[in-house]
């Protein structure tokens, strides 16, 4: 009996490790094979996927930017009660560095606050105001203001010509540090005329009266 060579005892050990190699490979290409891949989309289904909904239409009202040029206010320029004797002629005034309404020195004027309504103004208080006296000057015809009564008519001239009467409703003493300012200087609600002057006694510590007196008067 011959025996094999170290060579040819060792080819039957190489031959099954070539075998066993290549069973290892199929069963790894064939577990590969085994996992389920993930399924592609179509393109047509992507871009159905992916399309946002669409945005509604909205019909966004249009104006235009331009600003409307201001109303020129017609100022009041005189008034009168005749129940009273009272004529004078009024002019426009604003408002002094401390805050308050300006007042013609003149006792015989009276000052329209022109920051509110005017004379054309469809709602809203038209304010005026004048001095009962001033060193220097004679006792303003708004002094008897104290003494009118509810039913008194009240008529103011104005620039654009055209004269305005007003029915008093009210006559009320204010202590000027409870003076209800937003009330009498409303620019809402019926035309209203709002005439105030100084009343009540005199505080010569102070330098004034104690009082405002208030006439509201609705437009006839």
């Amino acid at each position: 009996m011959r025996t094999r060579t170290p060579r040819e005892r060792g080819w039957p050990q190489r031959v099954a490790l070539v075998l066993a190699s290549g069973a290892l490979a199929a069963c790894l290409a064939a577990c590969t094979g085994a996992v389920p891949q993930a399924v592609r989309p179509s393109a047509e289904a992507s871009r159905s996927a992916s399309a946002p909904a669409p945005t509604p239409v909205v019909e966004v009202p249009v104006q235009s930017s331009e600003l409307k040029p201001p109303v020129a206010a017609v100022p009041p320029t005189r008034l009168r009660i005749d129940s009273l004797g009272i004529d004078m002629s009024v002019t426009d005034v604003g408002v002094q560095p401390s805050g308050q309404m300006e007042i013609p020195i003149d006792p015989s004027i009276a000052g329209w606050y022109r920051y509110g309504p005017d004379a054309t103004t469809p709602e809203g208080s038209m304010v005026m105001a004048a001095h009962v006296d001033t060193r220097g000057y004679p006792i303003g015809p708004l002094s008897r203001l104290r003494d009118i009564g509810a039913g008194s008519v009240i008529s103011v001239d104005s620039a654009d010509g055209i004269p305005r009467s007003y029915v008093v409703e009210s006559l009320t003493f204010y202590d000027k540090t409870v003076l209800p300012i937003a009330d009498l200087f409303a620019r809402v609600g019926p035309p209203t005329l709002v005439l105030i002057t100084c009343g009540g006694p005199y505080d010569r510590e102070a330098g004034h009266y104690r009082d405002n007196v208030v006439a509201i008067a609705r437009q006839q």
